[in-house]
């Protein structure tokens, strides 16, 4: 009987021996350089293209999703940080090609054996160069377009919310929307969130002219927009009032009480003294319809942000089969693009109208008394004669 045991022991292990000497054959590479992506300077599709498209303004722009000016200004930026050295063996990718397949990906959402076919470039280096890329975007970017703000600009803030949206004193409108992605390993159901698909939170502030002020990316998609935002970094300081907020301020038209700056949000977020939240839908007076119209108005701006951003990223309007930090590489990534190309070349509005993003579950959250008190303070001037629009009653 002992003889036998060791016999088949002794088989088993053969066996498995011979099979980790077949994987490791197969997994040698046969080329150093595939036949398929061998010609990539003929026939990949950067070379093919990327000086045809230079000399038609609008076709550039369709494919590159900014104009030829932007891409220079933001391809300067990124050359010393994109450069690869060259070695005996072959040539690095040049950086104006690797902006070239990142900002694809990120416009299209094409998968990394689409890049592979279509520019001849392994699907392991799409992976790299977009990883790569992604990161030097925001590095160089995000200090210059999501600056915080001092004291004369948290005013002129203020003062284009009050212009566009009729929302005085309002500092930002802030929301958080979920990104759709494959589930990570090893990461349980902490992604998993109440719609029944793996994502992270992309929790945004905006300005009123669409522009993203402050992202916090990467939360677990199981958290409310209340509980990323009071661990966000901001969050943190506005609860600290740390903050180089404005004085507080009567409204327009009158003299008191002096009113502090805020923050317009949803009702997935608590009420509090510098954010505000819309009344409960329940046996609403007037008053507070018309507050809740209000602030919808202010608040709107950040969902349009994400339109345009869906729109013009569109890799955002389907699950990102990346790696998890690459993801939220990107969405950074797509997040500064999206101030960089706004402050440049604008935007089509017809954008904001539809986008892929998906919004939290409203949650129960309790502000505090002073929050309330501010609340109701706001909601008496919308229904005074300073702080009325003629057209409010008709809108609720």
């Amino acid at each position: 009987m002992d003889c036998y045991r060791r016999r088949h022991v002794a088989v088993v292990v053969t066996a498995i021996q011979l099979e980790r000497l077949r994987r490791r054959r197969a997994s040698r590479r046969r080329f150093w350089v595939h036949p398929v992506i061998a010609q990539r300077q003929e026939r990949g599709q950067f070379w093919a293209l990327y000086q045809n498209l230079r000399a038609h303004e609008d076709h550039f722009f369709a494919y590159m999703r900014m104009s030829i000016s932007s891409f220079d200004e933001l391809l300067g930026l990124l050359e010393s940080r994109l450069m690869h050295q060259d070695t005996f063996m072959r040539d690095s990718i040049p950086p104006v090609e690797r902006l070239v397949i990142t900002l694809r990906y990120l416009g299209t959402g094409q998968s990394l054996a689409s890049l592979h076919f279509s520019f001849l470039i392994g699907k392991s280096t799409a992976s790299v160069i977009i990883r790569e890329t992604c990161v030097a975007i925001w590095n160089a970017l995000h200090a210059a377009v999501m600056g915080q703000p001092q004291k004369e600009q948290w005013q002129e803030i203020a003062n284009v919310f009050m212009q566009t949206c009729q929302f005085p004193n309002c500092a930002r409108a802030i929301d958080g929307k979920h990104i759709r992605i494959k589930k990570p390993v090893r990461t349980g159901s902490q992604f998993y969130n109440y719609k029944k698909y793996f994502s992270f939170v992309l929790f945004a502030m905006c300005d009123a002219n669409y522009s993203f002020r402050y992202i916090d990316v990467g939360s677990y998609g199981s958290r409310s927009d209340s509980a990323v935002f009071a661990h966000s970094e901001f969050g943190k300081l506005l609860h600290d009032k740390a903050l180089d907020l404005p004085e507080n301020t009567a409204l327009p038209g009158t003299t008191s009480p002096a009113m502090p700056f805020v923050f317009v949000a949803d009702e997935a977020f608590a009420l509090g003294e510098n954010l505000m939240r819309p009344y409960s839908s329940r046996g609403l007076s007037l008053a507070r319809r018309v507050f809740n119209y209000r602030l919808t108005r202010a608040r709107r701006v950040v969902e349009c942000a994400f339109g345009i951003l869906a729109n013009k990223w569109r890799f955002l309007h389907t699950p990102i089969h990346l790696k998890l930090e690459t993801a939220i590489s990107a969405v950074k990534a797509a997040c500064v693009l999206h101030n960089f190309v706004r402050a440049r070349d604008g935007f089509n509005f017809e954008d904001s109208l539809t986008h892929s993003l998906h919004s939290h579950r409203p949650s129960v959250v309790r502000g505090h008394r002073q929050g309330a008190a501010v609340r109701e303070q706001f909601t008496a001037y919308f229904m005074s004669p300073h702080g009325a629009l003629p057209w409010q009653l008709d809108s609720i």
